[in-house]
């Protein structure tokens, strides 16, 4: 990686003219992935404001149960309600609490392994277009964090993110060290996250909640300098518009799921709770 600058204009020849199309290609080339990564960010967040918007109500009479704290109640006229209770409609209800939650979480899951397998036999014009209904898919399964985290921390966390994250994608990108072998360790460490996730879905322990978010923010703040630097070396000038396309899709994936994820750890380490 660290002769990436040399690679470029030897295919091509040495000459300073060469040198200055291939750049100004490579900077083109990852503006689009960053203009991609950051719709679908968009694309995410309305999502989840839509979701948690139609999840919740300001009357009693319209709400279909009533979140208090971690236990739900089923709604009713002479209900007395507490100063934190949240109200939800039958959509909240039916989207974060009920079976069909597991659609909502798995969903994207799916969407995202047929992308990756499949991209390489898509337009671009497809690709784009699953690329946006996956961030739809994920916003929506991310309405419930307006649930259980103040909407002041949320914001908070978001910020500390795009900060961080920002950092992390130009170190990689302007680094000349080679962290190509970051790869498999990170990809080790992705996959304890994963399994640890997964059990403690019936744990349910704070502590290891937190190992797990520490672990994770790690793990994914390498990966957006990992990514970034991949993403980087992928770009070939003599791509046509077709594969040029795929590669900045798949490339934009890449940096969302690293955003999005390292979000979802971070909110969990410093996120206010509502209580």
């Amino acid at each position: 990686m660290s002769e990436y600058d040399t690679k470029p204009a030897a295919r091509y020849g040495t000459t300073a003219r060469a040198r200055v199309e291939v750049d100004a290609g490579l900077r083109a080339y990852m503006l689009r992935v960053y203009n991609y990564m950051a719709l679908g960010l968009a694309i995410t967040g309305l999502a989840a404001l839509g979701a948690y918007m139609l999840s919740v109500t300001d009357t009693l009479a319209s709400a279909a149960y009533v979140l208090r704290g971690n236990q739900l109640f089923t709604a009713s006229a002479g209900m007395v309600l507490q100063s934190r209770d949240i109200l939800l409609t039958s959509f909240g209800y039916s989207v974060f609490f009920s079976p069909l939650k597991w659609v909502v979480v798995l969903a994207p899951l799916a969407l995202v392994f047929f992308l990756s397998f499949r991209v390489d036999r898509m337009s671009p014009t497809a690709a784009q277009a699953a690329f946006w209904i996956f961030a739809a898919m994920v916003g929506l399964s991310l309405g419930i964090i307006f649930l259980v985290f103040t909407h002041t921390s949320i914001v908070r966390v978001f910020f500390i993110t795009a900060a961080s994250f920002g950092a992390l994608s130009l170190w990689g990108y302007t680094t000349q060290r080679d962290i190509s072998g970051w790869g498999s360790f990170l990809f080790m460490g992705l996959i304890g996250v994963i399994i640890a996730s997964l059990v403690n879905i019936f744990l349910v322990s704070s502590m290891l909640q937190w190992i797990i978010s520490v672990v994770g923010v790690i793990v994914f703040a390498g990966l957006t300098a990992y990514d970034t630097q991949r993403i980087k070396e992928m770009y070939f000038a003599g791509d046509d518009d077709v594969v040029a396309g795929r590669k900045a899709i798949m490339g934009a994936l890449a940096l969302y799921l690293d955003f999005i994820n390292l979000f979802t750890m971070l909110l969990q380490l410093f996120g206010q709770r509502n209580e």
